[in-house]
């Protein structure tokens, strides 16, 4: 994608795109930085201390360097295009962001298709997500003003319908995932699939409730965001 921003840069060809180009480098910056620090996390955890010594951990080793690095470069490039940029979208791409990394954690169905309460859960991230890629969207087009709402009341609307589902995941998710008598799992040595110090699916039920609580703050953060936003707006 960086390839692609750099060769339609140098040959001029962002008056040939139906959206608003300045926004989209600055919004896959974004995107990028938090992708490539998550990988080299990622990385590190469930690959590289495994390594024994030799070559191909030194190689490994590299990669998460260069990889950092990478996320640092395109943070920097963020900040650079920060005038460009609005701090309503940088919520919607860290809230996507998070969502995507507790679906990465979800592609294991066994943590809930088995309780319909969990399956709730899932649905009100899969609805959160959607409805901030859209936001993503209309503002890459700079559409936001043809909504038949003014666009800040209709985001103020969103956010806090997205942290009350968030509340409800918040409470079912660990509820269902940790708690005994509702067929959960309250402890690490309880799950016979914890091994060798390797990820299992007992932290994939942890790492899934952090990070809905963690996309909650962003949520409520942003709420606060839009109703300063309408509250101005509302004065002028």
């Amino acid at each position: 994608v960086t390839l692609f921003i750099v060769i339609i840069e140098v040959n001029g060809l962002q008056p040939r795109f139906p959206f608003y180009w300045y926004n989209f480098p600055v919004t896959f910056a974004c995107y990028a930085a938090l992708i490539c620090l998550s990988a080299s996390i990622i990385y590190s955890i469930t690959y590289v201390q495994f390594l024994p010594d030799g070559p191909e951990w030194e190689r490994a080793v590299a990669a998460t360097a260069f990889s950092c690095i990478a996320s640092v470069l395109y943070a920097i490039e963020m900040a650079g295009m920060w005038n460009f940029y609005k701090l309503k979208v940088f919520f919607n791409v860290l809230e996507t962001f998070i969502a995507g990394v507790i679906f990465a954690f979800l592609s294991n169905t066994s943590l809930y298709l088995h309780q319909p309460a969990l399956v709730w859960c899932v649905a009100v991230y899969s609805v959160c997500f959607i409805s901030e890629a859209v936001t993503i969207l209309l503002n890459l087009g700079k559409w936001e003003h043809r909504l038949p709402i003014p666009f800040p009341i209709c985001q103020l609307v969103l956010t806090v319908f997205s942290v009350l589902l968030y509340i409800s995941a918040l409470v079912l998710w660990p509820l269902y995932q940790f708690y005994e008598e509702l067929g959960g799992l309250p402890q690490r040595s309880s799950d016979v699939s914890c091994v060798d110090g390797l990820m299992c699916t007992w932290d994939q039920r942890l790492a899934v409730a952090v990070l809905t609580a963690v996309n909650l703050l962003v949520y409520v953060a942003d709420r606060g965001y839009w109703a300063h936003r309408v509250s101005i707006e509302t004065e002028d």
